[in-house]
């Protein structure tokens, strides 16, 4: 028996602000010395993708999403503009552009890591990247699309990569 922990997390979200949790969560457990295996399925596959730019963040039905604004004075920066903008704005047509634009200034603003540079982290730190065969083929990507180091499996392999993990997380 290892002495080695062992993290498994499945990866089912595919936005810029959903891309964060697999990342900082898998890179945080392997510096800790964790085994860490991430199975991305469905929309979770975009995190995979070579281009990361495709994504974006929406606040439509997303009630707790902090709408701040990351220039300009500072009282208007401490202003939460999320729950102050009607649901039906969030309708018109570019609001996704924009809010995605807002969001990556923030992230940019205070520091934090591109979903490219926690990526390479991840890899860096030996992290295992399990990319749904199934979901790969119902949604017809091209598996060239997809970032070096991919292993593209089957769910069974999810279930026999977490049989003896000390966390699995649902993301």
């Amino acid at each position: 028996m290892s002495d080695t922990r062992k993290l498994t997390i499945i990866a089912t979200k595919g936005t810029l602000d959903w891309a964060y949790p697999p990342f900082i969560l898998g890179s945080t457990a392997a510096a800790l010395g964790m085994e860490v295996s991430i199975f991305f399925t469905f929309y979770g596959l975009n995190l995979l993708l070579k281009d990361t730019s495709v994504l974006k963040v929406t606040p439509m039905a997303n009630p707790a999403m902090p709408m701040k604004m990351p220039f300009g004075p500072k009282g208007l920066q401490k202003i939460d503009w999320g729950p102050k903008i009607p649901n039906v704005l969030w309708n018109i047509p570019f609001m996704d552009s924009i809010a995605t634009t807002l969001m990556k200034k923030t992230i940019s603003n205070c520091g934090v890591a591109s979903i490219n540079e926690l990526r390479e982290l991840c890899q860096e730190a030996e992290c295992k990247f399990l990319a749904c065969q199934m979901t790969v083929e119902l949604f017809g990507h091209d598996p060239k699309a997809f970032i070096d180091g991919c292993e593209f499996v089957g769910a069974a392999t999810y279930f026999e990569e977490s049989s003896d993990a000390d966390q699995s997380l649902f993301i």
